[in-house]
């Protein structure tokens, strides 16, 4: 799972949740943009910086890491990037820095050369195990939280998160967004499902029927079905031909997704409701 591309993704379209981990709610997040930057002359790139449109010491530029892997030298590679950037860009005059880690099991034990900054109000580590249960947290911190839940919690987890923003998201932009979003960390958790499959799993079919994602699908499913409408060449048997064909396409990925459901731990009875199938027919496909 690429981790840190997931909480970069987050980060751009959610900054408000950058500043809840940090525990500052207080910020406008509207005054911030998430950039990646090249530091000149050097191999370095600071992947996530949020940068204030106006740079005061209560809205500071932010330098932000997410560590989910052991590195004994990373302590040396982050700070050597922030005070070289300092050193190249002397406008800036008030920062912080931010690591986001999992558990504390992943920090470097090299941290003495830098005991003064890691103790200073300029850094802050963050500990994601530490951040309490997800059914404690506001829905942005719990949304960061289903990042590092197991495999066998994560669906049970989507599916109350969907819940909590259906009925705390009056805005439809937000809500989709955030289901969009769910979906996408889950994607990356469970990379032998398909998309169809975990918004099954999650019972949100027709919400993700209006996702980009699910939009971008059905392109490209015209496009085929266009191309083999022409090969065809006569009107009624390609009306006829698509429509066959992608009846039994569906219920063939349906049959194929049955096996991987149970093995997450999911009933009969709940493939039957996800997949629209009778329980006859998900008990048959058990036994071939």
């Amino acid at each position: 799972m690429q981790t840190d591309k997931i909480f970069y993704s987050l980060f751009q379209a959610f900054p408000s949740i950058f500043f809840a981990i940090i525990g500052n709610t207080e910020i406008n997040p509207n005054t911030y943009e998430f950039v990646s930057i090249e530091v000149k002359e050097t191999a370095f790139r600071i992947d996530g910086v949020f940068k204030p449109v106006t740079e005061t010491r209560e809205e500071p530029l932010y330098f932000v890491e997410v560590q989910f892997q052991l590195d004994a030298k990373f302590y040396r590679r982050f700070f050597a990037e922030i005070h070289l950037y300092l050193r190249q860009n002397p406008s800036v005059n008030f920062w912080r820095a931010v690591v986001i880690y999992p558990q504390r099991i992943i920090e470097t034990d090299d941290q003495e050369p830098y005991r003064l900054m890691l103790d200073s109000f300029q850094v802050q580590r963050i500990y994601l195990d530490e951040l309490g249960t997800a059914t404690e947290k506001p829905l942005q911190l719990a949304i960061v939280q289903l990042i590092i839940a197991s495999e066998a919690a994560a669906i049970d987890q989507g599916r109350r998160l969907i819940i909590q923003a259906k009925q705390e998201l009056t805005d439809e932009v937000n809500k989709k967004q955030i289901v969009e979003l769910i979906e996408t960390i889950l994607l990356y958790k469970f990379t032998n499902l398909s998309r169809e499959e975990v918004a099954a799993m999650l019972g949100i079919d027709d919400e993700f029927k209006k996702t980009r994602m699910y939009q971008s699908i059905k392109e490209d499913g015209l496009a085929e079905g266009r191309q083999e409408g022409r090969q065809i060449g006569i009107q009624e048997g390609r009306q006829e031909g698509r429509q066959e064909g992608r009846q039994e396409g569906r219920q063939e990925a349906k049959l194929e997704a049955i096996p991987r459901l149970l093995a997450l731990g999911l009933s009969v009875e709940q493939i039957a409701g996800a997949l629209d199938l009778t329980v006859e027919q998900v008990q048959q496909a058990v036994i071939l």
